[in-house]
């Protein structure tokens, strides 16, 4: 299979933790020269770090340090340095800020033009981008790295999915990209619109931010007949481009020359074995504006393997990103994600893959659960009792079910809002 840097995604693991532990070391020695990162990382130097083992003395970073840190506390570029700047979303308190050096816009285009030569994407193609363009990282990185491969560019942004559609079939688009429920909405508005889905070229999907199960990539591969690609990264890290998987289907590719991936306990922050889910902490070993050490993201994943994939490519492989430490509902004291309610739904014959997960407290105290689902056309009343009884067989839930109309449920611009928990109100 083709790969955009031969060498480096093919290198003998020996050479990649060779790469790893220099890389270790020169963030470390990079992000020394600010005082605030020497403070919180208590005296250490980069000739302590012997290892890639000693890395795990280092304290972690989390998202809400970073936040503290409002705008540049803990950036290591000074404003003569830095060539673009993008931020989280700021719904929660203050933004993320990320500020790019020429070098970092450089390297989150050589990324991201792996990311897609591993999914068979090349400058024949047509690549439109309905992520937005703006603070938020998405449309910009797969700009760049689709500018990087040759590609031609459709820049339509997010939103108009009845524009999107036109210029898709219009302009000949071959590959889409997106966040990963966009789809759902694209067929949507083409069954609204009886628009003939037969008329579009497209061939890959590479989707992203947030998460998205087995079965929903199943339906939008069926429905859209497109292979799909998982890319993961986030604002943290400089955007997407952080891995994605390849037509083996074998993992997500990290990689490794860029980043350094652990999984840990996300209780005691203990390193898992290979095999076992945690949580992600990824620390960057060639980002300048923001460099990371030990940034956990919350995202549950495992390592699947080290060895050498099918693809050729040598690089860590994680396994899908299953949810998020903080994404967990705790109802009653049961435990689960949105996605294991979501792999449920979407089996079930004539009900819509648009659901809304509701919690609230009763004027007694007792908390109360709500699923609302969306029906199509063809719903059977069957469907309701089979629903209740996945539900209260495999996660142990026994939520009040509410059936809606086929768009009724809110359809917000950017993610989709899976849960709305009201207990705290």
């Amino acid at each position: 299979m083709t790969m955009w840097e031969a060498r480096a995604e093919s290198l003998p693991r020996e050479e990649l933790e060779r790469q790893t532990l220099e890389g270790l070391r020169k963030t470390l020695g990079h992000v020394l020269a600010n005082p605030a990162w020497r403070r919180r990382l208590g005296g250490v130097e980069p000739g302590d770090i012997r290892a890639i083992a000693d890395w795990s003395r280092l304290p972690f970073l989390t998202k809400d340090e970073l936040r503290e840190a409002y705008p540049f506390g803990l950036a290591c570029a000074g404003p003569e340095h830095v060539a673009r700047i993008h931020t989280s979303s700021g719904t929660t308190g203050n933004p993320v800020v990320n500020p790019y050096t020429r070098a970092d816009v450089e390297q989150w285009a050589s990324v991201m033009a792996r990311c897609y030569t591993a999914a068979g994407v090349g400058a024949r193609d047509v690549i439109q981008i309905t992520a937005s363009f703006g603070l938020f990282t998405g449309g910009f990185g797969l700009h760049y790295g689709a500018e990087r491969i040759g590609a031609t560019i459709i820049p339509s942004g997010a939103g108009r999915t009845s524009l999107q559609l036109q210029v898709m079939r219009d302009l000949g688009a071959t590959v889409l990209t997106g966040i990963s429920t966009y789809p759902l909405r694209i067929l949507e508005v083409a069954r609204e619109e009886k628009f003939d889905l037969d008329s579009l070229r497209l061939r890959v999907a590479i989707l992203g931010a947030e998460m998205w199960s087995d079965d929903l990539r199943r339906l939008i591969e069926r429905e859209l007949r497109v292979a799909t690609f998982d890319i993961v990264g986030m604002t943290e890290t400089g955007g997407p481009g952080l891995g994605i998987d390849c037509q083996a289907r074998a993992g997500i590719h990290v990689w490794e020359d860029h980043y350094f991936c652990e999984v840990v306990d996300p209780e005691t922050g203990r390193p898992r074995s290979d095999g076992e889910e945690g949580e992600l902490v990824v620390s960057t070993l060639t980002r300048e504006g923001l460099p990371l050490i030990r940034y956990r993201t919350r995202d549950l994943t495992r390592v699947l393997s080290r060895e050498r994939c099918p693809c050729g490519r040598t690089h860590l492989r994680l396994d899908r990103l299953r949810g998020r430490t903080d994404d967990m509902v705790i109802f009653r004291g049961v435990n689960f994600y949105p996605q294991q309610v979501e792999s449920l739904i979407l089996k079930q014959p004539g009900v819509g893959h648009e659901y809304q997960i509701v919690l609230d407290r009763a004027p007694g105290g007792s908390d109360r659960l709500a699923l609302l689902i969306e029906a199509r056309e063809g719903f059977v009343e069957t469907t309701l009792p089979r629903l209740r009884s996945d539900l209260k067989q495999f996660l142990n839930l026994s939520p009040e079910l509410t059936v809606l109309k086929e768009g009724e449920l809110p359809r917000p611009a950017g993610k989709s809002v899976r849960v709305v928990d009201r207990r705290q109100a």
